[in-house]
């Protein structure tokens, strides 16, 4: 008896670019490019996303797709011509689940973010006049996650993105062309830059504990708590966090509790559905330690220490919309970050995270006791490392 094989529908193609962007990666698409019934906000978008990074995949590896099994690199873009006035590109940020089947849209990524500059003057969404032949061209971002601008300034060489340089970011092994970010106005004066109108808060953690933290919405809702309060010094690595389930469970426990406490969901319940928002960071003083690659900071080296949670386990480097609400944080007397870095006024902060330092300038004012901020600055680099198609089969969405 002879076997009939069974029909199987083939791949479908669909043109996207890989790139690199702060100490993140992730697939860029251009809106126009994807499948039409994957243009507009819904399930099947959701569902090719989520084949082309290789999710939900039960063995955390996204062997089958695009994703690198971290929260850093399991990322995806979606860039079209911006409907804004004034802007050049509206930049959709999707930040794709390891092991679940669930693509998160309540937050953004500041490291990205310098990726998307760069993609959007080589896809042709940023008109020609606005790109001079040497020199740095201003792209204007819409960030629709979060309705907020973003402007990346992308060195420009012979009418090209210029991607080579010198520029070092600790985090990034090899060295790129300096783009600076400047996310503007990243708290609207008629929101709450902290929700709870307190610099300083008690979060209460059934089971865990009570502790001192800073709530603020600036770049993306985050928790900030002391170190010596949950048995850390502020100098570790990711090993000695995310070696320890149940020191990971305690997270998610302060993470939920928090996001209640910040007014972002009515339950703790819904947290699980909203693992890219808030984060949980933990702060100490400057001091001495030995970074992921080896290299020794001095406690002169920074103003205070840093460490932050991702998508439940510990970053890396640090999320450029964390680094943003550090910046902000730190530029307002009072706060656990400010406290940290020695109290005080100050414009710019350099902090230390498990991959080196980061320098954040932030331009913050109070008006009418209500903490505002212009501008949060940073500097990124960017580089594609591939072009093409992604492939993934044609029922997947």
């Amino acid at each position: 008896m002879s076997h009939v094989p069974q029909i199987h529908l083939p791949q479908v193609k669909i043109p996207a670019t890989y790139m690199r962007g702060g100490t993140s990666k992730g697939v860029f698409f251009n809106l126009t490019d994807l499948p039409e019934q994957c243009q507009v906000v819904g399930d099947a978008r959701d569902n090719m996303l989520l084949r082309v990074i290789g999710s939900p995949d039960p063995y955390g590896k996204q062997t089958d797709g695009m994703g690198g099994a971290t929260s850093s690199t399991s990322k995806t873009v979606i860039l079209a011509k911006s409907a804004q006035v004034d802007h050049d590109v509206d930049y959709l940020f999707g930040q794709v689940a390891i092991d679940k089947a669930f693509v998160d849209w309540s937050g953004n990524c500041g490291n990205l973010t310098a990726a998307v500059g760069s993609f959007a003057i080589s896809s042709g969404l940023v008109s020609a006049d606005r790109i001079p032949e040497n020199g740095i061209c201003q792209v204007r971002i819409w960030q629709k996650n979060i309705s907020k601008t973003i402007i990346a300034h992308v060195p420009i060489s012979q009418g090209q993105v210029q991607e080579t340089g010198d520029f070092e970011l600790d985090g990034v092994t090899f060295p790129a062309a300096e783009v600076q970010v400047d996310f503007v106005a990243p708290v609207d004066p008629s929101e709450a830059m902290f929700p709870t109108g307190n610099l300083i808060d008690e979060l209460i953690v059934p089971e865990v504990g009570t502790f001192k933290v800073t709530m603020i919405t600036a770049g993306i809702p985050t928790i900030f708590l002391n170190a010596n309060e949950i048995g850390y010094t502020g100098t570790e690595l990711q090993e000695a966090v995310n070696g320890d389930e149940q020191a990971l469970a305690r997270f998610e426990k302060i993470r939920a509790y928090g996001a209640v406490k910040m007014g972002l969901i009515n339950d703790i319940s819904a947290a699980v559905s909203r693992q890219h928002t808030p984060k949980v960071a933990f702060v100490a003083p400057a001091q001495a330690y030995t970074s992921s690659s080896g290299k020794d900071i001095t406690a002169s080296d920074t103003d205070l220490q840093v460490r932050a949670l991702s998508m439940g386990k510990l970053h890396h480097a640090m999320m450029g919309t964390a680094a943003v609400a550090i910046g902000t944080a730190a530029a307002i007397p009072g706060t656990l970050v400010n406290l940290a870095a020695g109290s005080g006024e100050r414009s710019t902060v350099t902090f230390g995270h498990p991959s080196g330092t980061l320098k954040v300038g932030a331009q913050a004012e109070c008006i009418d006791d209500n903490w505002t901020v212009k501008k949060v600055s940073m500097s990124r680099s960017a580089r594609v490392l591939m072009e093409g198609w992604v492939r993934i089969p044609v029922d997947a969405f």
